[in-house]
């Protein structure tokens, strides 16, 4: 889950160190205890590790999906089903939504964060088994989709909350280390799961898959603990919702929520789209793994911009550099070289956008300092998700349709100029928030 340094996590922590009440004997005791070094030192790079590998795992196999879609649409017992793409989008778009109740959750009740994370391994490599057994889409669906999903959300959350109290200086380095874990995996697990598929099958490639997540992630869930001990009980809830009433926070919120109706298609139907070019299934992984690893580069870059000028400048960077590489090389390509430039070109500009969330987090915060900056990334990433959940449908109805089939000339005309279209529309459409700054619509305090 790409963002930048700037989103400021310093508020979920106070909790979990505030108590409110004068702190009894043993409280007192346990305050004195000289805390782990923030910034350096074995515990705080530990921490960093075990993240980046449970961020690359959660985030980089949900990112490596258009790997599953090629296979599982041209094999049985899934091939010709309509709704492959429901796996992803819905997978994704719970991660996503999960912030809206764990951010409020984790400061309610500071223990909870470092318990939960116990559950979310089990449930992920619980998921994978399971999803080997299927026999239909809605099996997967429910498996690989939405209980995974839960898995992923409930190891990778208090992972996000833990990593603002074991780095403060250094900040910007520690989110850029761990938010590029994903694009990372993103470039080498595409290849892995590929081979997996062709070589052992879609069921013991899920279920080696699941072994595989649990060697690596087990050693590690230890590390994914908090630098200061959390409080041991339940904390009123300050939930700051004052810039819901301002048209700057709905202007970027919803830029947010259309550009991610789009952002998820290339990287789903691009193995596909290859494919029906006369491209084997290792060049549409090969697509899949471009976009994912110049994604890496964009969230550092435009997270720097969002340091020196207003979100909506990063916004219009990110929104043209995607319109343009949908339009001009998704659309225009019928053979590998352009593919290769849009995936790498979509890759930097729209991966990168994500990284926005960052930058409203800190307009938001300047015209309310009130703002509870928990509850204002989980109605964010809430935005974001509802957008991902609805591309599922939304592509699936665009596919099944194939406006301009035969009537169109390159890849407008193949099939999937509907997509192209659609993913080349939200795109753009998520610029509407430089559009509204330009008029005048964000000038205002809460």
């Amino acid at each position: 889950m790409n963002s930048s340094s700037d989103i400021a996590m310093g508020e979920l922590r106070e909790r979990h160190v505030e108590t409110g009440n004068a702190p009894r004997e043993e409280e007192q005791d346990a305050l004195v205890i000289t805390p782990r070094r923030a910034d350096r030192g074995k515990d705080a790079w530990l921490f960093l590790a075990a993240s980046t590998v449970i961020e690359a795992l959660v985030w980089g196999f949900s990112f490596s999906f258009g790997v599953f879609q090629d296979y599982y649409s041209t094999h049985e017992p899934f091939a010709g089903a309509t709704n492959i793409a429901f796996i992803s989008t819905t997978s994704t778009g719970i991660m996503y939504m999960a912030g809206l109740l764990l951010f409020p959750a984790y400061k309610t009740w500071p223990k909870l964060a470092d318990r939960s994370k116990w559950v979310g391994l089990p449930l992920m490599a619980t998921a994978l088994i399971a999803a080997s057994f299927a026999n239909n889409v809605n099996h997967l669906l429910l498996t690989q989709g939405v209980l995974f999903a839960l898995g992923g959300s409930v190891v990778y959350y208090p992972a996000l909350v833990f990593v603002d109290g074991w780095f403060i200086e250094r900040k910007g380095l520690a989110f850029g280390i761990m938010w590029g874990g994903s694009g990372a995996a993103g470039l080498c697990i595409p290849f892995t799961i590929n081979w997996l598929l062709h070589a052992y099958g879609f069921r013991n490639a899920l279920r080696i898959w699941a072994v595989v997540i649990t060697v690596i992630s087990a050693p590690l869930i230890y590390f994914l603990r908090a630098r200061i001990p959390p409080s041991q009980s339940s904390q009123p809830v300050h939930h700051g919702l004052g810039f819901l009433r301002t048209r700057t926070f709905w202007l970027l919120q919803m830029g947010l929520t259309m550009e991610s109706l789009g952002y998820f298609i290339p990287s789903i139907y691009l193995p596909t789209f290859a494919r029906s070019l006369g491209y084997s299934p290792s060049i549409g992984t090969l697509l899949v793994a471009l976009v994912n690893a110049a994604s890496v580069p964009s969230t550092i870059l435009l997270g720097m911009l969002i340091d020196r000028f207003h979100v909506t400048t990063v916004v219009i960077i990110s929104t043209v550099g995607a319109v343009l590489s949908v339009f001009l090389f998704w659309g225009f390509s019928d053979a590998l070289p352009l593919l290769i430039v849009f995936s790498i070109l979509y890759g930097l500009f729209a991966g990168g956008f994500v990284t926005t969330i960052s930058g409203i987090v800190k307009a938001v915060k300047g015209l309310d300092e009130t703002t509870d900056v928990g509850t204002l990334l989980g109605i964010l990433s809430a935005g974001r998700g509802i957008g991902a959940v609805a591309s599922g449908p939304l592509s699936e109805a665009l596919l099944s349709s194939r406006p301009w089939q035969g009537k169109a000339t390159l890849g407008y005309g193949t099939g999937y100029g509907g997509l192209i279209v659609f993913t080349g529309i939200t795109a753009a459409v998520g610029g509407v928030s430089f559009l509204g700054k330009k008029l005048g619509w964000m000038k205002e305090r809460v």
